[in-house]
């Protein structure tokens, strides 16, 4: 993701700041190891680049020695800290709604994630996916997300709707209870994915604090926000965000090219000016997706090469052995012994 394209709402790096504090350290000496001034977080709406927010998610870590702030985060971030997001779920008229409403815009307060819910006939599954490898952070940030949207539907149906469980895919950590104590149900490590599932007899039921109304008229700020967001984003950055939306089924140039309302030719000249084409995105993104998937060890080599679009298991063993001069075979063992 190129550095222009991150976009975090400040207000979240401030509710970082304010767990360091309450963990003793103090606040411009943490803004000063990831290299920001002391007093970076006086001026209002500062905006920051994704190495720097790594950088202070790391050092608070390390600074507090609390491995567990990603959760102590989230627990603060209640609904009325998502700005107009959090406003127009306030006024959902059915979870489903706000379901859709963090897919179409949670963008607007973090750019790392997107979300997408799935309806099974014995439960509904809010899925969270890293745009890019999240790294070291990868693991505070999913627990920080999904517990503040946790926060957003306990606050829409008054505590009436429970998790079924909830999904990370890494180890389970020393902290686990205190995972379980906020989220107030199962949690279980080492999945393949990440998010929460969801009773589907619940999905529709109208909200006692619904107002079309308002819902309607903050969803249309939301996405004016958004189209601005979007004026402003490279379009490699919005092409690989439409691939990985259709991950389970990429579409081609030509198709690609018709979302984005373009000929192919158009769209590849795009990118080439960009210093990019839609190939190499393309490639990146399985590169990705493979890493993912071979350290969750959930599917099978062929059935990650069928995810990632490969017709033919050989040619995703050639792809991967260019990606990391190792077969996947071999890069999961190694995996698998660390």
């Amino acid at each position: 993701m190129p550095a222009a394209d991150f976009t975090l709402a400040s207000q979240y790096i401030q509710h970082i700041g304010d767990q360091v504090a309450a963990k003793g350290v103090a606040v411009p000496l943490w803004l000063q190891q990831s290299g920001l001034p002391g007093n970076w977080l006086d001026e209002p709406a500062q905006s920051i680049t994704l190495p720097v927010f790594e950088r202070l998610v790391g050092e608070a870590i390390s600074m507090t020695r609390e491995p567990a702030i990603g959760l102590l985060v989230g627990e603060r971030l209640l609904v009325n800290t998502h700005g107009m997001l959090g406003y127009a779920a306030m006024s959902s008229v059915t979870i489903r709604q706000m379901l859709e409403l963090f897919e179409h815009f949670i963008r607007l307060r973090i750019a790392l994630i997107t979300a997408r819910h799935e309806v099974h006939d014995d439960e509904v599954r809010l899925r969270f996916t890293e745009v890019l490898p999240l790294g070291d952070i990868r693991r505070p940030v999913l627990e920080c997300v999904l517990l503040a949207v946790k926060n957003v539907l306990d606050f829409i149906t008054m505590g009436s709707c429970r998790l079924g469980y909830v999904a990370f895919p890494f180890e389970r950590p020393d902290y686990a209870v205190l995972a379980e104590g906020l989220f107030k149900c199962e949690v279980r490590y080492g999945q393949s994915w990440a998010g929460f599932s969801l009773p589907p007899d619940q999905l529709d039921t109208p909200l006692k604090m619904a107002d079309p109304a308002a819902f309607q008229e903050a969803a249309l700020i939301c996405r004016r926000e958004l189209d601005k967001l979007s004026a402003n984003e490279s379009l490699s950055a919005r092409v690989q965000r439409v691939l990985l939306e259709k991950q389970n089924g990429f579409p081609s140039l030509a198709v690609t090219a018709r979302l984005f309302h373009m000929t192919p030719r158009t769209l590849h000249r795009r990118l080439q000016q960009e210093g990019t084409s839609f190939q190499d995105i393309l490639e990146q993104l399985r590169h990705t997706l493979a890493l993912e998937h071979l350290k969750a060890n959930r599917l099978s080599i062929q059935e990650i090469a069928y995810a990632l679009g490969y017709t033919d298991i050989a040619n995703f063993r050639r792809a991967f052995k260019r990606w990391q001069a190792l077969p996947p075979s071999e890069y999961r063992i190694a995996q698998q012994r660390r």
